[in-house]
């Protein structure tokens, strides 16, 4: 089951991840929020990371703990 987050809008994002190839060829994993569960979601947020919201837009986002 995908990671969940309900936003004080009332609107419910799920957790994901990709891994991207930088330009100097360095890879390296970006977590987003998305609205639907799709490939790549995962069921907890990672260690060392923890959920906020945009006071602007309500969307959550991952910042370092």
């Amino acid at each position: 089951m995908a990671f969940s987050y309900k936003n004080a809008k009332g609107v419910t994002y799920y957790l994901h991840f990709k891994d991207v190839n930088l330009r100097g060829g360095k890879m390296q994993r970006i977590y987003f929020f998305a609205r639907d569960v799709r490939a790549g979601s995962l069921d907890a947020v990672p260690a060392g990371y923890k959920v906020m919201e945009t006071q602007r837009t309500g969307m959550p986002v991952l910042k370092k703990a």
